[in-house]
């Protein structure tokens, strides 16, 4: 009875570690995929790396269908060899990936917060805006994209999250205070430290005690 217990957790702790070490994306795009240009060089050398591949880790800001196809635009996040997100990574700002009409990316399904890790032709940068900023995209063609499973966490109440904006600031300050309960207003209020009465309450109250003359 232990041998097959024994068995049967080795074959439970190998499928572990192939499937950890199985890439998300096209072996072929992961090899020849770029990680480590930096944004800013395909800003300042957009030339030089149009029509190369880059595999990119991201977090989706927004979806929406245009005239060419599907368009995302995402938080960078490194990721590694085999495309899964490095959490320690750095985050190059935001990216805009194109996919081609073939391949329908529904808003609903890739929707805001996702984490998406796709390969991705450069194909030069865009000009845009976040809010009344401008701001200078990284425009990718989509080749392939893996759309991560929902992730259900229980932050902390002094959680930052470095990926969704390009600022950090506390878990508390995204959502409404009421669907937090580790905003600092669910916090019970201290109990009232009793106050001394005044002397004048005090020689009163023992006047009125029964059986004092």
């Amino acid at each position: 009875m232990r041998k097959k217990k024994r068995y049967v957790f080795l074959l439970l702790t190998l499928s572990l570690m192939l499937f950890s070490c199985t890439p998300v994306l096209n072996r072929a795009y992961m090899q020849e995929g770029e990680r480590e240009v930096s944004f800013q060089e395909l800003r300042v050398h957009a030339d030089q790396y149009i029509g190369k591949l880059f595999i990119l880790g991201g977090v989706i800001v927004r979806t929406k269908f245009t005239e060419p196809g599907s368009q995302i635009e995402a938080m960078h996040v490194q990721v590694d060899g085999y495309g899964y997100f490095e959490e320690s990574g750095r985050s190059e700002g935001r990216f805009l990936a194109l996919a081609p009409q073939e391949m329908v990316l529904d808003p609903i399904v890739y929707q805001r917060g996702r984490r998406i890790t796709l390969a991705g032709v450069f194909a030069g940068i865009r000009k845009g805006k976040i809010d009344e900023i401008e701001y200078v995209y990284p425009f990718f063609q989509i080749k392939q994209v893996y759309l991560w499973p929902k992730e259900r966490r229980s932050y902390p109440a002094n959680y930052y999250d470095p990926w969704f904006y390009p600022y950090p600031y506390p878990y508390y300050y995204r959502y409404p205070w009421w669907q937090n309960p580790h905003h600092p207003r669910h916090a019970p209020l201290p109990a009232p430290t009793p106050q001394p009465k005044p002397k004048k309450e005090q020689e009163h109250e023992k006047e009125r005690e029964p059986g004092r003359k």
